[in-house]
């Protein structure tokens, strides 16, 4: 999953970014309302971190213009504003969730475990497709009830083909979310990843679609 951070303070973009890497997110993290605005209309991300106090371009006015332009991408506001009418403010404005600072990097975990739930349509906690089961609270996979080791790599990749089954992933957007913009990649490092995860699963469960990228066959 390839999240987007728009936090002006340094010390909290910092611990955010390290403990979201931790979980297994692809994140890219900018500290100005402008240069996220770009990079959302630019660029596809599934999900939004937002702080409000943003220098150059507020995050009111932020998520004001990104909805206004069609964008659907969950949103969850980051903030010390926290009036009831601050709150009201950015729901109305289009936010999917809004959570106080001080607090717990556990809770932000879990709300965006949530908000991606709800973003595919699910309403279970697990992910379970062909005989696979993902857990994206616990990161553990398991094949026909034998538990499955994953590379982090692997395991980002194995969630977002898992979520969407039937849908087809191109090389670029795969890519995209297995690196931010601080990463290089390989040229053939996704077939690695898409081989590695066939060899410790199954050959079938990942098709290729010649010319495109990658899917998981949806279930009839």
């Amino acid at each position: 999953m390839r999240l987007l951070l728009v936090e002006d303070d340094t010390a909290l973009g910092e611990g955010v970014r390290t403990g979201l890497l931790q979980e297994g997110y692809t994140i890219d993290w900018l500290q100005d309302g402008v240069s996220a605005l770009h990079a959302l209309q630019q660029e596809s991300f599934d999900l939004v971190v937002l702080d409000l106090g943003l220098p150059r371009l507020d995050g009111i006015e932020l998520l004001k213009r990104l909805r206004a332009g069609g964008s659907a991408v969950p949103v969850l506001i980051l903030t010390a504003r926290d009036a009831t009418e601050d709150r009201i403010a950015g729901l109305d404005a289009g936010a999917d969730d809004y959570l106080i600072k001080p607090f717990d990097l556990n809770e932000l975990k879990a709300r965006l475990r949530a908000l991606l739930r709800r973003s595919a349509g699910r309403a279970r906690v697990l992910i379970e497709h062909a005989g696979v089961s993902l857990d994206p609270a616990t990161q553990q996979v398991s094949y026909q009830g034998k538990p499955v080791t994953l590379t982090p790599k692997e395991y980002v990749l194995l969630h977002e083909l898992l979520a969407q089954p039937g849908k087809v992933f191109t090389r670029e957007r795969l890519t995209q979310l297995l690196y931010g913009w601080d990463e290089e990649a390989e040229s053939n490092t996704l077939e690695v990843h898409i081989y590695h995860l066939r060899k410790k699963l199954f050959s079938e469960l990942i098709r290729t679609v010649r010319g495109i990228g990658y899917l998981v066959e949806g279930q009839a």
